[in-house]
This record gives structure tokens, C-alpha cells and sequence, in this order.
């Protein structure tokens, strides 16, 4: 039976002994899968999906991929309370937006009086 493309991934990291960037590992993946240029190409998309959703597989700094089970949980968790979302700015480019929205439509008014 022929194994999937997931499957081969995790029998090449498995024999890696660690980590490797992403487009190392789809050399590794395709060539074991014996692709052709065009299948090379068409399937890269598909194989990224498939290793993001996999809990086995762990997406590391700078898209390189290793086994999560070679991490441990705080390694492998991204801290959120890192994320700053300023709503402010957010708040304020709203506000220009609808400024400049009005200006428009005071102008397109304008000139129609003065027609």
C-alpha cells in the first residue's frame, strides 16, 4: 500500500533526528513519493495543509517542522498574552475612514449646488 504524503513526513523526520525547514522536507516528501516537476508543484499546497493540521507535527520558527513529540508543551505553545492587538488604532483609522467618506460626499454636494 502506498503511503500518504503525511505519512512520509513523518517517516522523514523520524530519520532525520530533527528538525528541517519546510521546503527541505517537500524535497524529501516528493522524491520519496516519486513526483514528477508537475506533481512537485501541484501538491505543495496540499502537503502544507495537511502537516498544519496533523497534531504530530510541530511548525517551529522560521517554517521549519520537526515531531511535537520531540518538544515539550511550553515549546510548543505559542503565548498569546505576546499578541498586542491595539483596538485604539483600529478605532481611530475607522473614524478617518468615515471622515474622508463624509468629505466626499460634502464635496459631491457642493458642486451639484454650484451647477
Amino acid at each position: 500500500m502506498k503511503k500518504s504524503m503525511i505519512e512520509v513526513a513523518y517517516q522523514v523526520l523520524t530519520n532525520n533526528n530533527g528538525s528541517m525547514p519546510f521546503v527541505d522536507l517537500w524535497k524529501d516528501v516528493s522524491q520519496e513519493m516519486g513526483f514528477n516537476q508537475t506533481q512537485f508543484e501541484d501538491n505543495i499546497a496540499q502537503f502544507y495543509t495537511d502537516l498544519s493540521l496533523d497534531g504530530r507535527f510541530l511548525n517551529m520558527s522560521q517554517n521549519t517542522w520537526d515531531l511535537r513529540s520531540r518538544h515539550t508543551y511550553s515549546e510548543s505553545v505559542m503565548d498569546t498574552d505576546s499578541i498586542a492587538i491595539d483596538e485604539d488604532d483600529e478605532d481611530e483609522e475607522d473614524s478617518e475612514l468615515i471622515e474622508d467618506e463624509l468629505d466626499e460626499v460634502e464635496k459631491e454636494m457642493d458642486e451639484e449646488e454650484n451647477e
